[in-house]
Parts: C-alpha cells; structure tokens; sequence
C-alpha cells in the first residue's frame, strides 16, 4: 500500500503542476536556518519568560508575533478586528465565611464538616428535603448504580473511588481498567447532572477527616479554560465520615465505608431515602483573564472561500521560581516556523504568485494546559470548517528524538495523521517530500497502538474532530530536554529545521494551489 501511494504521489506531482513546483522551490529557498532563528532567539528568549498562558510573557509572545504579521502584510481577520481572536480563562476563589451547609436544620463547619471545590461549583443556594444513596455514582453498562432509583431532585451521597469485581476495576462496561475511561469526580458529576440530581455530596472512604490542606486547596482554582457547549452541573461538596454516620446512620454507614474501603460493589435498591431537610450556600469570585490566538490571512485567488491552515502553539510553561522554562523546540519551533511560512508565501503573492486558496497562518496558546485555544477556535471558528481543506500542525521540528537509534537519524520528521480523515494526505505530502526534501518519513506515531497517543495530544486534533484533513509534524522528542528549562535555542539543529519547514511548506503550497479540497473519505478514530 505504501509504495501504490508514492507512486500515485509521483505521477501526480509532476503530470500535474510541475510550472507551480519550479515557483514553489523559488520562494521554499526563502525559508532559511538563519531567519528562522531570528524570531526563535526572541520567541525562547528571557523576556518572553516561558510565555504560560494567561501571562504577561504569553501577552508579549502574542505581541511579538502580531508585529510580525503586520511587518509582513498579513491581513487582519475583519470579524475579529484585529490579528488576535482572545478567549477568556477563569480563576475561581471563595471566602468559606461567604457559604453554609445545613443537614436537618443542623449548621455543619466548612473544614471540619466539609469542603467544596471552588472550580467545580457555582453561585447558589440550594434546598432539597430527600437525600438518596447512590454508590460510586456510576451509571455504565455492566455496572449501574442508579439502577432501580430516582436522583431528580434529590440530593446524591456517592463514594468516591470504583468497585471491583475479584480484584478487577469494573470500568467502562468491561472487566479491565482503562486509565483514559476512569470515571472520576467529574463523570460522576456529569452523571449526576444528567440523572437530575439536586445536588452531589462526596465521601472519600479511605478519608475520615477533613484535612485543612484540600480545604485551602480548593478555595482557590488555577486559571482554567471553560469548554464552551457545557451545560452547567449540580453542585458537589466532600464531607468527613462524621456527618454520614452523624446523618444516614439508618444505612448501615460503617458497613458502607467497610464495603467502600474493600471497593466492593453496591446494590442501592435495598437502602431507603432519607427525608430531612437540606440547604447548601455557596459563593465564590471569578476573575477572567483573557489569552489569545494570533491569526493573518493571505488571501486566495479563485479559491479564496477555501483555506489552509498552519498552526502551531506559541505557549509553553512559565516559570517556576526563577527557572524560566524556554521551550525553544516545544514549540517555538513551530510558531517560528509559521511566520517563516508566512514570509514566504507574503513573498510569493506579492511578485504575483499567490496561493489559490486562503492560508490562515494561526498561532494558539493554551496548548500546554490542554489544546485551549484550537479548542475554542474550532468551536468559534472565523472561516468555515467545512471550507477548511487542511490543517497542517506544527509542535517541536527543531531537535532530533534521542529515542531514535537508525543510520537516517538526521534526516526524519515524523508525520502523524496521514492515513487519517483523507486518503490524499499522504500522496501530496510522500510526493513533495521525494521531489524536494528526501526526509525519512516516519509514521511511528499513527500506530493504534501509540502508548503516547500522540494523534490527539496537539492543536491538529480540535480541526481532526471536526471532520478537518490534518497532518501533524513533529520531531518526537519527548524526553532528553521536554518539558524542562533546558529546551533552549543552543540546542536546534538548524540544517535539519529548514528542511523540515520547507516540506511543510511545499505541501502547503501544493495544498492551496491543487484544483480540488482533499477528500474527506476516511473515518477520525475513536479517540477511547
């Protein structure tokens, strides 16, 4: 199959456009290690402070980025009167004084009684007079315990943790432990949610007491991003072992906490609703910080309603204490090399050999704390999806991966998603690469059975989950400097980091300037 596709590519590539490849190699040339450390040495410079999202280096990372898109004549995307598209990130706090907790008319103590997750909850009152047992809160396919009861309006007492049937996690409908199905707090929540409860009271069983550790860890949230689409979720709060026993003693609480320490199953049916009353305050502040994409069009021809996307993030991980982390190759290898392109194709157009179709250059950030900003560009997108052919991701092409132990180790990219969403990816990428850059294109990373998962761990994804072709290129250097201070810019390898960018460059070239959109003819995998 691999070799029917290279030979396809070929065949292609040079029947087809081979005037436009001559042009294309012309302004490739303009992509050099020279000018792409330029930016780089700035982008994973000090005064960018490890660009964290939500921070002043993450703003002026951002800033950087937007003078070069004026410098170079990107446009402006009108609806987003400027170059930015800023999303807003919340920090949650909450003064205990401010909230109050009553079982059965009886005021409970926020820190010895209870405490409440200040990011998980909202602002308000609420009563209910029934309160129901409903195990580990988990409704699946083998295991339910909402079977056989009813939570709406009540309020839902659930054990923290899962059962286990002779040693074996019961996850998922199966008899195997999945990390990536685990159903913690917060599908237990959603259940919940969904189940119409009024309200989640937590017992940890392996937990008696409330320590005053998680109390102050939870009065306060880290910046967090909110998915937009969610609906808003009952209220949870975590209470000590004192108020089940002090409250339900009539279900047996020392054998359910007996039961719950050994992780066995639970049959909910057999325990009565407890009627008393119950009434839970709770207020907290929220700031909303904003954090942004950088974004700049070069506008197409004949198919200017059509677009090709080039992304990478330009966030990392801040500091800590004083050790900045740079992140040199993750990724402002990627965001420099995006406006390399960009330069380029600015090039291009202006001595009359511009693209076909729209290209949108698109730097995100929050990738690092969870693929925020391509998650909320997908869901507010400022082009079309379905007018979008590619994405093509860019995350860490500047070093080379340690784990590698083959004679080509200087001369490989790994290619992820290239037998995914379109089968034309890898006939246009494979048939550029052989008439232009002779890398070694490994495609390691689109093993189903990726221990990494590395198909769904970067920006390309939230464009792959909305039926986007997306190809993904990254050098796979997952240990030696990742995620330390030591990712710096001494450290790229920059002959191997230009030839990389100017194959993406050649496939975004052939991408914008084919006559048809890639085929959407495969089916995106489960991401379970």
């Amino acid at each position: 199959m691999k070799k029917t596709i290279v030979s396809i590519s070929v065949s292609f590539l040079f029947c087809t456009a081979i005037a436009q490849k001559d042009v294309s190699e012309k302004y490739a040339a303009h992509i050099t290690g020279d000018g792409l450390k330029k930016h780089l040495v700035i982008i994973a410079g000090e005064e960018m402070e490890g660009r964290e999202t939500g921070t002043e280096g993450q703003r002026k990372a951002a800033a950087y980025i937007e003078a070069q898109y004026k410098a170079i004549g990107l446009q402006q995307v009108p609806a987003l009167k400027g170059y930015q598209q800023f999303f807003p990130l919340f920090e949650d706090s909450t003064d205990v004084t401010s909230g109050s907790l009553k079982i059965d008319n009886t005021d409970l103590t926020y820190g010895e009684h209870y405490y409440v997750n200040v990011m998980g909850n909202s602002t308000k009152t609420i009563t209910a007079n029934s309160f129901v047992f409903a195990g580990y809160g988990i409704s699946e396919k083998n295991y339910d315990d909402y079977k056989g009861i009813d939570v709406k309006g009540k309020v839902a007492v659930i054990f923290l943790g899962e059962p286990r049937k002779d040693g074996i996690y019961l996850v998922s409908g199966t008899n195997s432990y999945s990390k990536y199905t685990y159903p913690g707090a917060s599908a237990k929540i959603k259940t919940a949610t969904e189940k119409g409860a009024a309200a989640v009271i937590f017992i940890n069983p392996s937990a008696p007491n409330i320590s005053s550790a998680l109390t102050n860890a939870n009065k306060k949230s880290k910046l967090y991003f909110p998915p937009s689409g969610d609906k808003e979720q009952v209220n949870y709060l975590v209470a000590s072992h004192s108020v089940l026993k002090t409250f339900f003693a009539e279900w047996n609480t020392d054998g359910l906490l007996q039961s719950a320490k050994a992780a066995a199953a639970f049959n909910p049916v057999e325990l009565p609703e407890k009627k008393t009353a119950f009434q839970f305050t709770f207020k907290k502040e929220r700031l909303v910080v904003n954090a942004s994409n950088v974004i700049g069009v070069i506008e197409g021809t004949d198919k200017k309603e059509e677009y090709v996307f080039l992304t990478a993030h330009y966030d990392h991980l801040g500091k800590k204490g004083d050790k900045i982390y740079y992140g040199a190759d993750d990724d402002g290898s990627g965001t420099c090399g995006v406006i390399a392109m960009a330069e380029a194709f600015a090039k291009a157009k202006a001595e009359g050999h511009g693209p076909r179709r729209t290209i949108v250059f698109m730097t995100v950030s929050g990738e690092e704390k969870g693929l925020w900003g391509s998650e909320y560009y997908t869901d507010n997108p400022v082009f079309p999806l379905d007018k979008t052919t590619v994405d093509l991701n860019i995350d860490m092409v500047g070093r080379v991966d340690t784990e590698r132990e083959k004679a080509d180790t200087l001369n490989y990219l790994y290619v992820v998603g290239h037998d995914k969403l379109s089968s034309e990816l890898p006939v246009i990428n494979e048939g550029v690469n052989k008439k232009y850059t002779g890398l070694t294109l490994d495609y390691k990373f689109d093993d189903p059975n990726d221990r990494e998962r590395i198909y769904y761990r970067s920006d390309h994804y939230n464009f792959a989950r909305k039926g986007v072709p997306v190809l993904f290129f990254y050098d796979g250097m997952l240990k030696a400097d990742y995620h330390k201070p030591t990712d710096t810019v001494d450290k790229i390898y920059w002959d191997l980091y230009q030839k990389r960018m100017r194959l993406i460059f050649h496939t975004a070239w052939e991408m914008a300037n084919r006559d048809a959109m890639l085929k959407r003819d495969i089916a995106l995998p489960s991401e379970e």
